[in-house]
Formats: structure tokens, sequence, C-alpha cells
């Protein structure tokens, strides 16, 4: 098979290697897309070190191409999405419930090689069956899709309340629209406007970029009182929780979802004289069919958000085009 094989930082090859074959409970899912993110942009660079070689890729849609003997969860042909992270099932954390915070979690494409390939071996429990004729746009997101769903889920947003997104980027136009389904409404902001056309389409109430300042009057006059009710921050930069904690009413709530790599600044004066909550969400536990529920559905949609596109054998340009200030997700075609 081909696959798109990284051998150290910036050293990304499209060879031939050997096809994988699926041992006790794994099953062999034949690529037909792969998104790119961050995280994949970041191992390439080297920003991110793995263990090299390494087939990237997490967020995968396929085919099932075969099983082992002992997987019946799905079969040849399904279509499937897969669930990248795995927990060890052992651990105190995985015993009560934890999983997705499991400390000996492996990561397809990131521990384990992943779907930058046209074969790819997963362990069954992994595969999510997907809808006979979900389109591939669709399932492409469902991986970060299931991130925003549970980060939503712990703000617990109620209809009628008012919401902010902070990151108009992949994460922060899903989260608009799970919020949007839930009855909220909703103001986006960022630090461009260029995506704000966008959201508008997506469903977005208002939107406000964060360098015109006074987030806390935006968050005012949107609500009608001190703030917003609920901040969902998906932007992963210190800045950004401070302007999530500029945008939320004394007794409201903020959900984290990025992970920001500096120090991060908080005036906890702020956090306990208003009583706010902060959450922090960390990837799903057991959101993916909740979030294959809201694609076929049609309550998200994901194709405005697919910018760039391209096949296997030119991954070299699809990391260039991560980059491009127009690229909201970019897709790799198998």
């Amino acid at each position: 098979m081909k696959a798109a094989i990284l051998h150290g930082p910036r050293d990304l090859r499209v060879e031939s290697m050997r096809d994988p074959r699926p041992g006790p409970g794994e099953v062999l899912v034949r690529m037909v897309a792969a998104g790119l993110c961050g995280t994949d942009y970041e191992i390439w660079s080297g920003a991110r070190p793995v263990a090299y070689p390494r087939v990237m890729g997490h967020e995968l849609v396929g085919r099932v191409e075969a099983v082992a003997s002992d997987v019946t969860r799905v079969g040849p042909g399904d279509p499937v999405v897969v669930e990248p992270n795995y927990s060890c099932g052992h651990c105190p954390l995985c015993r009560e419930g934890n999983r997705n915070l499991c400390l000996s979690r492996t990561t397809i494409g990131i521990n384990a090689d992943g779907g930058f390939a046209e074969l790819v071996r997963v362990p069954a429990q992994c595969c999510w069956r997907a809808a006979a004729g979900a389109g591939t746009d669709a399932l492409l997101l469902a991986e970060p899709l299931a991130v925003v769903v549970r980060a939503v889920a712990r703000g617990d947003p109620k209809p009628g309340e008012t919401a902010a997104i902070v990151g108009a980027g992949t994460l922060g136009l899903l989260a608009l629209q799970v919020l949007r389904a839930d009855g909220a409404r909703v103001m986006v902001t960022s630090r461009s406007r260029r995506r704000f056309a966008l959201a508008t389409e997506l469903g977005a109430d208002a939107t406000h970029a964060t360098v015109d300042g006074a987030l806390a009057d935006a968050a005012r006059r949107f609500s009608g009182r001190e703030g917003v009710d609920l901040v969902i921050e998906t932007a992963g930069t210190a800045e950004a929780v401070t302007h999530a904690l500029e945008l939320v009413r004394p007794g409201g709530r903020v959900v984290l979802t990025g992970l920001p790599h500096e120090p991060t600044p908080v005036s906890f004066f702020s956090v306990v004289r208003r009583e706010v909550t902060l959450t922090g969400s960390m990837i799903y536990q057991n959101e993916f069919p909740e979030a294959l529920r809201l694609v076929g559905s049609g309550a998200v949609r994901t194709t405005p958000l697919i910018t760039h596109r391209f096949g296997l054998d030119r991954i070299g340009a699809a990391f260039d085009a991560h980059t491009d200030p127009s690229s909201i997700k970019v897709a790799i075609e198998i």
C-alpha cells in the first residue's frame, strides 16, 4: 500500500509499505478520506515529537476491508468513522469512567500509525458504523465534532440562553452549530473577521472581532445583561482564556477546550468574586454517536468547513494549505 511516512520533522514521503493485517480484536480499514488538523501540523513540523517513522492522520473515514475472527462490531464493507483515542481500560481513571483522561491513552496517528495511508489497522472498539449513504464530508468532521459535543454538554446550555464562542476555526464553527441545535443564541468572537460571514451563514446571531476590543461591552449588548451565560473556548491560547472570562456574566460558565502551551494569566479574584464556573473538556468519552446523529440529521453542516482537498500524493501541499489564512479544514482524499 501507499502511505505518507514521516521520517523526521518536515521529512514526509509518500512511499510503499507492507499492508497491515488485523490481529485479535482489530479491523483493517481502507481509507476514503482523512482530515488534517493542527496536531498533525505540529507533528509534521517537529513541534510535537513522535517516534519515527510514523504515519500520521487521526480524523479518519473509510470502509472495513477485513476483520479479525473475533470481531463482531463491524464487518467487511461497512462504512466507518474511526475514534482515534483508546485507553488502557484498567487504570483507576478508566475504571471510574474517565477513559478520556487515561494517562496511558493511545492515539492513532500519534502513538500508532494512522490514516494518511491507503489502509490502517485499528482496534474494533474504535470503529463506528456510519449510516448507509452518509456523505464523506459529514463523516470527516465527526471526530472534532465529538470533541465539541462533549464541551457543549459540559457547559449545560439551556434553550434561550446566550452563549459566546472564542475562536472561529473548525471547533468554533462546529460548536456554534451544536449550541444552536440546543436552542442557545450564539455570538462568535475571533481575532479576525475573516470567517464571520460563514459563521452568520451557519447560524451565529452576532459576531465580534477581538481586535475591536470592548469584549465585555459586546457581551452585554448581545445578552441584554451583565454578559453571556456560557462561553465555549476553542482557540487554545492564553489570550483566548482571558477573552472567555471577559465575555461571561457573573454566575456564568466557561468551558475550555484548547490546550495553550504558554503560561495563562488568569485573574482569579474575578473568577471568585463573580462565581464563574471554569470547566475543562478533554476530547470525548461516548460522544461519537451524538456527533453522527447531528451530521446525519443536518443539524450540523460540515461541507462549508472543508476548504481544501488533496490526494495522498499531494500531501505536502496539504500541509502548506493548512497555514493559508483561508484554510479551515484540509481534507486528504485517498
